[in-house]
């Protein structure tokens, strides 16, 4: 990427827009896009400037039925209060059939614990209807959305079921990881997971063709609080492959792979860098400084801490100058030309109450230390 020094009149000439979401945004005279300053990071070249989290664009949408059982339907039609209600009172049934049920202290949907779909994995072929991607109205979710995407933006699709929270969807979180080390299922489970992989592989294909995508989000929680639910060895025999077949089809479309994994899954780390994961943005019980010392040169993590104070929810707003003083010591030490090509990373130690200020003074910041 072509080195351009930074001019005020990035700044001077912002505008001001209201995304997805209803968040309002400022929008610099950038000059390169952020999708080829995204995509430059994900390249491991050194980006204009450190990309953040406003300079890509997501859609969870509704053509994939998991998105509107979970309610999580974020694109031109998105998830209504309406729908909600109904979702808490009647349930809706995912692309496999399963019947989630929304969950208004939660703020999401759960699959009714107790009465599993599938209760041996020997049984998935007869058990799990598997979806007819080819046969959705791609068509006309491309044509929906035309206008909802800022293309300009780093594009990201998520799925939000990946190999393991998929068994635990059909058969309860005791029954699925049972399965994963029970001889008697094991190779039905790589037998399943195999041709999710394929069903998975046909989306990113329309995603791509619909959406132009930039960046899959996979979803798939492998930890608890405190430690993971299953060892590294385990990861690497049951849910590896299936990942990497994934990750390495869209490697070959030009797609980045992002892993969406909570838990304190710093043991797993070895496995995601098996199965070609190109990010993954750790919880904050994970030392994310620690893991990129160590891994930063495979793997590109999101969200290093920074140094703004924690904010309560509801708490006092932090104040602009100590914003600003903390974004430029966390350029200072995290944000050095040479050490960031060889240990890129993304989010920039935001995080919860993060002012505006914050990110106008990183992306300055950035600007000046990426091409002085």
């Amino acid at each position: 990427m072509n080195r351009i020094p930074f001019d005020q009149a990035e700044i001077d000439n912002a505008t001001e827009v209201t995304n997805a979401q209803g968040r309002v945004t400022k929008t610099y005279a950038y000059p390169v896009t952020p999708k080829e300053n995204y995509r430059a990071l994900y390249a491991r070249e050194l980006p204009l400037w450190m990309p953040v989290g406003g300079d890509s664009s997501f859609i969870t949408p509704r053509i994939d039925a998991d998105n509107v059982a979970r309610c999580f339907s974020f694109e031109a039609n998105p998830t209504n209060e309406e729908e909600r209600n109904e979702i808490a009172a009647n349930g809706y049934k995912d692309k496999f059939g399963v019947t989630w049920v929304y969950i208004p202290q939660a703020g999401g949907s759960m699959v009714r614990p107790g009465a599993p779909t599938l209760t041996d994995a020997n049984a998935w072929k007869d058990v799990i209807p598997f979806p007819d991607v080819d046969s959705w109205d791609w068509e006309g979710s491309k044509t929906a959305n035309a206008n909802y995407l800022n293309k300009t933006r780093f594009i990201s699709v998520t799925i939000l079921s990946g190999f393991f929270e998929r068994l635990i969807s059909w058969m309860d979180f005791e029954g699925a990881a049972m399965a994963l080390i029970d001889d008697d299922q094991k190779d039905a489970v790589h037998a399943a997971f195999d041709a999710l992989a394929d069903v998975y592989i046909k989306m990113i294909d329309k995603f791509i063709w619909a959406y132009e995508l930039d960046q899959l989000s996979f979803h798939d929680d492998w930890g608890s609080q405190r430690a993971p639910f299953f060892g590294v060895d385990t990861v690497k025999e049951m849910l590896v492959p299936y990942i990497k077949k994934v990750a390495d089809y869209c490697q070959s479309r030009g797609v980045f792979f992002d892993l969406h994994s909570c838990g304190k899954n710093e043991l797993l780390v070895p496995a995601m860098i098996d199965a070609n994961v190109v990010s993954w943005s750790p919880q904050p019980m994970n030392d994310v400084r620690a893991l990129r010392e160590q891994y930063g040169d495979k793997l590109i993590f999101g969200g290093i801490p920074g140094f703004l104070p924690a904010v309560p929810f509801g708490g006092p707003p932090i104040e602009d100058d100590v914003a600003i003083a903390a974004a430029k010591q966390f350029v200072d030490t995290y944000c050095q030309p040479d050490a960031f090509v060889a240990k890129p990373f993304t989010g920039g130690g935001g995080g919860f109450g993060a002012p505006p200020i914050y990110t106008e003074t990183m992306y300055i910041e950035t600007r000046k230390a990426f091409n002085p």
